[in-house]
């Protein structure tokens, strides 16, 4: 049995991101011109610090250098955390982005289509999902298992202060018009 290149880059490289109290996310070697590229994406649960990133560059390039795992050809290497609007394909995914808003397809056995909302909870079976409600309705919270999410994405928020304060403020206008009313 053979294994890749991306199995021995990750047996070798795991051990000292996991050092690094990192996650090793993703291996990959990619061409570029008569180089390869070899990017190395680690997350945690706080999140990665360029330090960090710099850190690890510099002792998985010395790691790399000992050994002929990326063969005799030139290559560049990058360490990096992923991007804010990365795929979530782990439970550490959705715990990562707990509050975050998230569109999520759905499988066909769990009715096929999509659902934008809010990660309010997640535990090893799914996630607890608040529906923002539309034209004036209150927001829905509904349950989603793993199993019925076909692939899932955070939404980048440009402006959700202002959301949540528009939000904030049509409680407080709600909870002034039910003094009113009693």
């Amino acid at each position: 049995m053979s294994t890749t290149q991306s199995e021995r880059l990750r047996a070798l490289l795991e051990p000292f991101v996991s050092k690094k109290g990192l996650d090793l996310e993703e291996i990959d070697v990619t061409p570029a011109g008569k180089r390869r590229v070899l990017r190395v994406v680690v997350d945690s649960d706080d999140g990665v610090q360029l330090d960090t990133c710099a850190e690890l560059s510099r002792s998985l390039s010395e790691v790399l250098d000992e050994t002929d795992t990326m063969g005799g050809s030139p290559y560049v290497l990058e360490v990096t955390s992923p991007g804010a609007d990365r795929p979530l394909t782990e439970q550490r995914h959705y715990r990562r982005a707990l509050g975050r808003l998230v569109k999520a397809n759905l499988t066909e056995s769990a009715g096929g289509g999509e659902v934008t909302a809010r990660i309010t909870g997640v535990d090893g079976d799914g996630v607890d999902l608040e529906v923002p409600g539309v034209k004036g309705r209150k927001p829905t919270s509904r349950r989603l298992a793993f199993d019925d999410i076909a692939k899932a994405r955070v939404e980048i928020e440009f402006n959700r202060k202002a959301a949540e304060k528009r939000a904030q403020d049509g409680s407080a206008a709600d909870d002034e018009t039910g003094k009113e009313e009693a």
